[in-house]
Protein backbone atom coordinates (compact mmCIF):
# COMPACT_ATOMS: atom_id res chain seq x y z
CA UNK A 1 0.00 0.00 0.00
CA UNK A 2 1.01 3.38 -0.68
CA UNK A 3 2.38 5.53 2.01
CA UNK A 4 2.26 9.46 1.97
CA UNK A 5 2.86 11.24 -1.22
CA UNK A 6 6.34 13.97 -1.86
CA UNK A 7 5.02 14.76 -5.19
CA UNK A 8 2.74 14.45 -7.43
CA UNK A 9 1.96 10.88 -8.68
CA UNK A 10 4.08 10.62 -11.88
CA UNK A 11 2.08 8.61 -14.99
CA UNK A 12 2.93 5.01 -13.56
CA UNK A 13 2.02 5.56 -10.25
CA UNK A 14 -1.53 7.39 -11.34
CA UNK A 15 -2.35 4.65 -13.28
CA UNK A 16 -1.75 2.12 -10.67
CA UNK A 17 -3.88 3.89 -8.71
CA UNK A 18 -6.24 4.29 -10.99
CA UNK A 19 -6.94 0.85 -11.22
CA UNK A 20 -7.07 -0.24 -8.22
CA UNK A 21 -9.27 2.69 -7.64
CA UNK A 22 -11.81 1.27 -10.49
CA UNK A 23 -11.70 -2.40 -8.71
CA UNK A 24 -12.29 -1.26 -5.25
CA UNK A 25 -15.91 0.45 -6.67
CA UNK A 26 -16.42 -2.36 -8.77
CA UNK A 27 -16.35 -4.10 -5.51
CA UNK A 28 -18.36 -2.07 -3.74
CA UNK A 29 -21.05 -2.58 -6.45
CA UNK A 30 -20.97 0.02 -8.57
CA UNK A 31 -22.10 -0.35 -12.31
CA UNK A 32 -19.42 -0.49 -14.77
CA UNK A 33 -20.91 3.21 -16.16
CA UNK A 34 -20.35 4.71 -12.97
CA UNK A 35 -16.99 3.52 -12.44
CA UNK A 36 -15.72 5.06 -16.04
CA UNK A 37 -17.07 8.38 -15.05
CA UNK A 38 -15.44 8.35 -11.18
CA UNK A 39 -12.12 6.88 -12.86
CA UNK A 40 -12.55 9.95 -15.35
CA UNK A 41 -13.00 12.59 -12.76
CA UNK A 42 -10.21 10.67 -10.66
CA UNK A 43 -7.78 11.14 -13.61
CA UNK A 44 -9.13 15.02 -14.11
CA UNK A 45 -8.37 15.68 -10.50
CA UNK A 46 -4.85 14.14 -11.09
CA UNK A 47 -4.14 16.35 -14.02
CA UNK A 48 -5.37 19.60 -12.51
CA UNK A 49 -3.00 18.88 -9.08
CA UNK A 50 -0.46 18.29 -11.51
CA UNK A 51 -1.26 21.80 -13.50
CA UNK A 52 -1.46 23.27 -10.13
CA UNK A 53 1.77 21.99 -8.64
CA UNK A 54 0.03 20.20 -5.90
CA UNK A 55 -0.14 16.78 -4.80
CA UNK A 56 -2.39 14.42 -3.31
CA UNK A 57 -1.70 15.11 0.42
CA UNK A 58 -2.39 19.19 -0.37
CA UNK A 59 -6.04 18.30 -0.99
CA UNK A 60 -8.81 20.19 1.15
CA UNK A 61 -12.16 21.09 1.28
CA UNK A 62 -11.09 24.70 -0.22
CA UNK A 63 -8.85 23.28 -2.52
CA UNK A 64 -11.48 20.87 -3.86
CA UNK A 65 -13.95 23.62 -4.25
CA UNK A 66 -11.36 24.99 -7.07
CA UNK A 67 -11.21 22.06 -8.60
CA UNK A 68 -14.67 21.80 -9.26
CA UNK A 69 -14.96 25.78 -9.59
CA UNK A 70 -12.85 25.33 -12.41
CA UNK A 71 -14.83 22.15 -13.67
CA UNK A 72 -18.04 24.35 -14.08
CA UNK A 73 -16.25 27.30 -15.49
CA UNK A 74 -14.67 24.94 -17.71
CA UNK A 75 -18.70 23.48 -19.17
CA UNK A 76 -18.26 20.64 -17.71
CA UNK A 77 -22.25 19.57 -16.66
CA UNK A 78 -21.39 16.70 -14.43
CA UNK A 79 -19.25 15.69 -11.41
CA UNK A 80 -19.64 19.26 -9.74
CA UNK A 81 -20.32 18.99 -6.17
CA UNK A 82 -18.55 17.61 -3.04
CA UNK A 83 -20.32 14.75 -3.03
CA UNK A 84 -19.14 13.05 -6.34
CA UNK A 85 -15.70 13.68 -5.33
CA UNK A 86 -16.53 11.86 -1.79
CA UNK A 87 -15.22 8.22 -3.19
CA UNK A 88 -12.26 9.43 -4.28
CA UNK A 89 -11.35 11.44 -1.17
CA UNK A 90 -12.47 8.49 0.91
CA UNK A 91 -10.22 6.28 -1.18
CA UNK A 92 -6.96 8.56 -1.18
CA UNK A 93 -8.04 8.99 3.09
CA UNK A 94 -7.70 4.91 3.26
CA UNK A 95 -4.62 5.12 1.61
CA UNK A 96 -2.92 7.92 3.85
CA UNK A 97 -2.65 10.04 0.59
CA UNK A 98 -4.33 12.81 1.81
CA UNK A 99 -6.40 13.92 4.89
CA UNK A 100 -9.95 14.16 5.52
CA UNK A 101 -11.76 16.37 3.05
CA UNK A 102 -13.61 17.99 6.14
CA UNK A 103 -15.63 21.70 5.65
CA UNK A 104 -13.85 24.73 7.69
CA UNK A 105 -15.84 24.91 10.55
CA UNK A 106 -16.29 28.49 12.05
CA UNK A 107 -14.86 29.11 15.37
CA UNK A 108 -16.96 31.75 16.61
CA UNK A 109 -17.69 31.98 20.30
CA UNK A 110 -21.37 30.61 19.18
CA UNK A 111 -19.95 27.50 17.97
CA UNK A 112 -17.63 26.84 20.93
CA UNK A 113 -20.22 27.04 23.56
CA UNK A 114 -21.95 24.89 21.38
CA UNK A 115 -19.43 21.86 20.59
CA UNK A 116 -19.16 22.12 24.49
CA UNK A 117 -22.93 21.31 24.65
CA UNK A 118 -22.67 18.89 21.91
CA UNK A 119 -19.96 17.01 24.61
CA UNK A 120 -21.81 17.17 27.03
CA UNK A 121 -24.76 16.00 26.16
CA UNK A 122 -23.50 13.13 24.08
CA UNK A 123 -21.50 11.98 27.08
CA UNK A 124 -23.77 12.94 29.74
CA UNK A 125 -26.63 12.43 28.87
CA UNK A 126 -26.64 9.58 26.18
CA UNK A 127 -28.71 11.11 23.64
CA UNK A 128 -27.80 10.40 19.84
CA UNK A 129 -26.35 12.70 17.40
CA UNK A 130 -29.32 13.42 15.45
CA UNK A 131 -31.01 14.42 18.64
CA UNK A 132 -28.34 16.83 19.95
CA UNK A 133 -28.01 18.56 16.41
CA UNK A 134 -31.90 19.54 16.77
CA UNK A 135 -31.44 20.99 19.75
CA UNK A 136 -28.39 22.79 18.35
CA UNK A 137 -30.48 24.33 15.45
CA UNK A 138 -33.02 25.53 17.72
CA UNK A 139 -30.60 27.23 19.86
CA UNK A 140 -28.77 29.00 17.52
CA UNK A 141 -31.19 31.99 17.22
CA UNK A 142 -30.79 32.32 20.91
CA UNK A 143 -27.15 32.57 20.68
CA UNK A 144 -27.03 35.32 18.09
CA UNK A 145 -29.48 37.43 20.16
CA UNK A 146 -26.44 37.42 23.01
CA UNK A 147 -23.47 38.43 20.77
CA UNK A 148 -22.04 41.39 21.93
CA UNK A 149 -20.96 44.71 20.28
CA UNK A 150 -18.14 43.46 18.53
CA UNK A 151 -19.43 40.04 17.41
CA UNK A 152 -16.16 38.26 19.32
CA UNK A 153 -17.90 37.59 22.73
CA UNK A 154 -21.88 35.88 24.47
CA UNK A 155 -23.24 37.38 26.81
CA UNK A 156 -24.28 34.52 28.60
CA UNK A 157 -23.25 35.20 32.78
CA UNK A 158 -25.77 38.40 32.57
CA UNK A 159 -28.40 36.55 31.71
CA UNK A 160 -31.88 37.55 33.03
CA UNK A 161 -35.46 35.74 33.58
CA UNK A 162 -36.43 38.46 31.09
CA UNK A 163 -34.11 38.04 28.55
CA UNK A 164 -35.16 34.32 28.51
CA UNK A 165 -38.93 35.42 28.35
CA UNK A 166 -38.34 38.02 25.88
CA UNK A 167 -37.02 35.55 23.32
CA UNK A 168 -39.41 33.02 24.14
CA UNK A 169 -42.50 35.30 23.19
CA UNK A 170 -40.51 36.78 20.46
CA UNK A 171 -39.58 33.33 18.77
CA UNK A 172 -42.35 30.75 19.40
CA UNK A 173 -45.27 32.48 17.56
CA UNK A 174 -43.97 32.53 14.83
CA UNK A 175 -42.95 28.17 15.02
CA UNK A 176 -45.35 25.61 14.70
CA UNK A 177 -46.73 24.26 18.24
CA UNK A 178 -44.24 20.95 17.42
CA UNK A 179 -40.96 23.27 16.71
CA UNK A 180 -42.15 25.54 19.60
CA UNK A 181 -42.21 22.94 22.25
CA UNK A 182 -39.24 21.82 20.25
CA UNK A 183 -37.53 24.99 21.07
CA UNK A 184 -38.85 25.30 24.44
CA UNK A 185 -36.73 21.94 25.34
CA UNK A 186 -34.18 22.83 23.72
CA UNK A 187 -33.54 26.43 25.32
CA UNK A 188 -34.15 24.48 28.81
CA UNK A 189 -31.53 21.61 28.14
CA UNK A 190 -29.16 24.28 27.60
CA UNK A 191 -29.72 26.71 30.26
CA UNK A 192 -29.26 24.20 32.62
CA UNK A 193 -25.95 23.01 30.87
CA UNK A 194 -24.91 26.88 31.44
CA UNK A 195 -25.66 26.80 35.08
CA UNK A 196 -24.17 23.01 35.63
CA UNK A 197 -20.78 24.62 34.21
CA UNK A 198 -21.03 27.05 35.85
CA UNK A 199 -21.11 30.16 33.01
CA UNK A 200 -24.43 31.16 34.80
CA UNK A 201 -24.99 31.79 39.04
CA UNK A 202 -28.30 30.17 39.30
CA UNK A 203 -30.10 28.03 37.18
CA UNK A 204 -32.71 29.40 34.64
CA UNK A 205 -34.60 26.76 33.54
CA UNK A 206 -37.70 27.41 35.63
CA UNK A 207 -37.45 31.09 33.78
CA UNK A 208 -38.08 29.16 30.34
CA UNK A 209 -42.06 29.70 29.54
CA UNK A 210 -44.26 26.59 28.43
CA UNK A 211 -45.72 26.22 24.93
CA UNK A 212 -50.25 25.52 25.39
CA UNK A 213 -50.07 21.92 25.16
CA UNK A 214 -52.40 19.69 26.26
CA UNK A 215 -51.85 15.93 26.12
CA UNK A 216 -54.15 13.56 24.62
CA UNK A 217 -56.47 15.57 23.12
CA UNK A 218 -56.16 13.98 19.42
CA UNK A 219 -56.72 10.31 18.15
CA UNK A 220 -53.74 8.03 17.42
CA UNK A 221 -54.56 7.36 13.92
CA UNK A 222 -53.73 3.83 12.88
CA UNK A 223 -54.53 2.16 9.59
CA UNK A 224 -57.17 -0.26 8.77
CA UNK A 225 -56.35 -3.78 8.11
CA UNK A 226 -57.05 -3.50 4.38
CA UNK A 227 -55.19 -0.19 4.07
CA UNK A 228 -52.13 -2.79 5.62
CA UNK A 229 -52.79 -4.98 3.12
CA UNK A 230 -52.51 -2.39 0.10
CA UNK A 231 -49.45 -0.39 1.78
CA UNK A 232 -47.66 -4.40 2.22
CA UNK A 233 -48.77 -5.48 -1.46
CA UNK A 234 -47.18 -2.54 -2.61
CA UNK A 235 -44.06 -3.51 -2.36
CA UNK A 236 -42.54 -5.77 -4.99
CA UNK A 237 -41.05 -8.19 -3.72
CA UNK A 238 -39.72 -9.89 -6.46
CA UNK A 239 -37.29 -6.94 -6.89
CA UNK A 240 -34.63 -6.49 -4.09
CA UNK A 241 -35.83 -2.80 -3.01
CA UNK A 242 -39.34 -3.99 -3.14
CA UNK A 243 -38.00 -7.37 -0.93
CA UNK A 244 -36.06 -4.94 1.57
CA UNK A 245 -39.55 -2.44 1.67
CA UNK A 246 -41.25 -5.28 2.78
CA UNK A 247 -39.56 -6.29 5.33
CA UNK A 248 -39.16 -2.97 6.99
CA UNK A 249 -42.80 -2.21 6.22
CA UNK A 250 -43.38 -5.48 8.27
CA UNK A 251 -41.15 -4.75 11.08
CA UNK A 252 -43.09 -1.07 11.56
CA UNK A 253 -46.72 -2.48 11.41
CA UNK A 254 -46.04 -5.86 13.28
CA UNK A 255 -43.48 -5.10 16.45
CA UNK A 256 -44.24 -1.30 16.43
CA UNK A 257 -40.29 -0.17 15.53
CA UNK A 258 -39.35 3.93 15.92
CA UNK A 259 -37.91 4.60 12.22
CA UNK A 260 -34.44 5.20 13.76
CA UNK A 261 -34.52 2.12 15.26
CA UNK A 262 -34.99 0.07 12.21
CA UNK A 263 -32.51 1.84 10.77
CA UNK A 264 -30.12 0.93 13.74
CA UNK A 265 -31.12 -3.17 13.39
CA UNK A 266 -27.53 -4.72 13.28
CA UNK A 267 -27.02 -8.55 11.99
CA UNK A 268 -26.37 -9.37 15.32
CA UNK A 269 -29.39 -8.25 17.04
CA UNK A 270 -31.33 -10.75 15.38
CA UNK A 271 -30.97 -14.15 17.21
CA UNK A 272 -32.77 -16.91 14.81
CA UNK A 273 -32.54 -19.40 17.63
CA UNK A 274 -34.32 -17.54 20.40
CA UNK A 275 -36.50 -15.96 18.28
CA UNK A 276 -35.55 -12.63 19.42
CA UNK A 277 -34.43 -9.35 18.16
CA UNK A 278 -32.48 -6.68 20.23
CA UNK A 279 -33.86 -3.17 19.71
CA UNK A 280 -32.16 -0.11 20.14
CA UNK A 281 -34.72 2.72 21.35
CA UNK A 282 -34.53 5.79 22.91
CA UNK A 283 -31.91 6.93 25.31
CA UNK A 284 -29.51 4.10 24.46
CA UNK A 285 -32.12 1.77 26.06
CA UNK A 286 -31.26 -1.63 24.67
CA UNK A 287 -34.29 -4.20 24.61
CA UNK A 288 -35.10 -7.71 23.41
CA UNK A 289 -38.43 -8.41 21.62
CA UNK A 290 -39.76 -11.65 20.59
CA UNK A 291 -39.75 -12.49 16.72
CA UNK A 292 -42.69 -12.97 15.19
CA UNK A 293 -43.12 -15.95 12.23
CA UNK A 294 -43.99 -13.97 9.52
CA UNK A 295 -41.80 -11.06 10.08
CA UNK A 296 -38.57 -13.13 10.74
CA UNK A 297 -39.77 -14.74 7.52
CA UNK A 298 -39.43 -11.52 5.43
CA UNK A 299 -36.27 -10.74 7.20
CA UNK A 300 -34.58 -13.99 6.34
CA UNK A 301 -36.21 -13.68 2.76
CA UNK A 302 -34.50 -10.21 2.43
CA UNK A 303 -31.19 -11.43 3.83
CA UNK A 304 -31.05 -14.62 1.57
CA UNK A 305 -32.12 -12.98 -1.34
CA UNK A 306 -31.98 -8.95 -1.76
CA UNK A 307 -29.46 -7.71 0.68
CA UNK A 308 -26.21 -7.02 -1.00
CA UNK A 309 -23.33 -9.26 -0.43
CA UNK A 310 -20.93 -6.35 -0.42
CA UNK A 311 -22.56 -3.69 2.17
CA UNK A 312 -20.55 -1.50 3.62
CA UNK A 313 -21.37 -2.14 7.26
CA UNK A 314 -23.34 -4.97 9.48
CA UNK A 315 -26.45 -3.05 9.35
CA UNK A 316 -29.42 -4.97 8.33
CA UNK A 317 -31.13 -2.38 6.13
CA UNK A 318 -28.19 -0.87 3.27
CA UNK A 319 -28.89 1.03 0.42
CA UNK A 320 -29.18 -1.21 -2.63
CA UNK A 321 -27.47 1.31 -5.01
CA UNK A 322 -23.91 1.54 -4.52
CA UNK A 323 -21.74 2.47 -1.94
CA UNK A 324 -24.25 0.14 0.04
CA UNK A 325 -24.04 1.71 3.32
CA UNK A 326 -27.10 1.32 6.41
CA UNK A 327 -30.26 3.06 5.35
CA UNK A 328 -30.61 6.75 8.17
CA UNK A 329 -34.25 6.94 9.93
CA UNK A 330 -34.92 9.78 6.86
CA UNK A 331 -34.66 6.99 4.56
CA UNK A 332 -37.38 4.82 6.36
CA UNK A 333 -40.03 7.53 6.83
CA UNK A 334 -39.28 7.87 2.35
CA UNK A 335 -39.51 4.63 2.06
CA UNK A 336 -43.20 4.34 4.16
CA UNK A 337 -44.52 7.28 2.31
CA UNK A 338 -43.42 5.92 -1.01
CA UNK A 339 -45.68 2.90 -0.25
CA UNK A 340 -48.43 4.73 1.01
CA UNK A 341 -48.34 7.14 -2.02
CA UNK A 342 -48.24 3.44 -4.57
CA UNK A 343 -51.39 2.36 -2.61
CA UNK A 344 -53.08 5.26 -2.73
CA UNK A 345 -53.45 5.99 1.29
CA UNK A 346 -52.36 9.39 1.09
CA UNK A 347 -49.81 11.19 3.28
CA UNK A 348 -48.45 7.94 5.67
CA UNK A 349 -45.87 8.80 8.22
CA UNK A 350 -43.37 6.22 9.77
CA UNK A 351 -44.75 6.99 13.37
CA UNK A 352 -48.38 6.04 12.07
CA UNK A 353 -47.35 2.58 11.71
CA UNK A 354 -46.23 2.51 15.17
CA UNK A 355 -49.79 3.09 16.12
CA UNK A 356 -50.87 0.71 13.75
CA UNK A 357 -49.60 -2.19 15.81
CA UNK A 358 -50.90 -0.53 18.69
CA UNK A 359 -54.30 -0.69 17.44
CA UNK A 360 -54.32 -4.12 15.84
CA UNK A 361 -53.33 -5.01 19.41
CA UNK A 362 -56.29 -3.50 21.20
CA UNK A 363 -58.58 -5.25 18.35
CA UNK A 364 -56.95 -8.64 19.54
CA UNK A 365 -57.95 -8.13 22.95
CA UNK A 366 -54.42 -6.83 24.15
CA UNK A 367 -54.54 -5.03 27.47
CA UNK A 368 -52.88 -1.10 27.67
CA UNK A 369 -49.94 -2.53 29.89
CA UNK A 370 -49.22 -5.11 27.38
CA UNK A 371 -49.19 -2.63 24.23
CA UNK A 372 -46.82 -0.64 26.45
CA UNK A 373 -44.59 -3.21 26.81
CA UNK A 374 -44.32 -3.91 23.06
CA UNK A 375 -43.69 0.00 22.13
CA UNK A 376 -41.48 0.48 25.38
CA UNK A 377 -42.95 3.20 26.37
CA UNK A 378 -41.21 4.24 29.94
CA UNK A 379 -44.05 5.99 31.41
CA UNK A 380 -48.09 4.34 31.34
CA UNK A 381 -49.20 7.80 30.78
CA UNK A 382 -47.40 7.49 27.03
CA UNK A 383 -49.72 4.39 26.85
CA UNK A 384 -52.90 5.74 28.26
CA UNK A 385 -53.94 7.78 24.61
CA UNK A 386 -54.94 3.91 23.10
CA UNK A 387 -57.93 3.90 25.65
CA UNK A 388 -59.87 6.66 23.56
CA UNK A 389 -60.06 4.37 20.57
CA UNK A 390 -60.69 0.88 22.52
CA UNK A 391 -63.89 1.08 22.14
CA UNK A 392 -65.11 -2.52 23.56
CA UNK A 393 -63.57 -1.06 27.01
CA UNK A 394 -65.24 2.34 26.66
CA UNK A 395 -68.71 0.71 25.95
CA UNK A 396 -68.37 -1.21 29.27
CA UNK A 397 -68.05 2.50 31.12
CA UNK A 398 -70.92 4.46 29.13
CA UNK A 399 -74.08 5.48 30.51
CA UNK A 400 -77.08 5.44 28.88
CA UNK A 401 -78.51 8.48 27.34
CA UNK A 402 -80.84 9.79 29.74
CA UNK A 403 -84.66 10.00 28.23
CA UNK A 404 -85.96 8.67 24.64
CA UNK A 405 -84.07 9.23 21.35
CA UNK A 406 -86.19 11.08 19.30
Amino acid sequence: MLVKPIEAPTACSRDALLQDFEGELLQQGYPPSTVHRKKRLFADLCDWLQAQELTTGDLSFRLADRFLRDRRSAGFARHKTHRTLRPIVDYLHRLKLTPPLEAPVSEGPASVILNRYRRFMTMERSLIATTVEGYVNRLRPFLDSRNSADGLALELGNLSPADIISFVVARCPRQSSGMARLTITALRSFLGFLHLEGITERSLVCAVPSVACRRLVGLPKGLEPDQVQRLLASCHANTPIGCRDLAILTLLVRLGLRRGEVAKLMLDDIDWRAGTIVVRGKGNRIEHIPLPQDVGLRLAEYLEQARPMNAQSRAVFVRCVAPHHHLTPTRVSTIVADAAQRADLGRVHAHRLRHTAATQLLRTGASLPEIGQLLRHVRTETTAIYAKVDRNSLRTIARPWPGDVQ
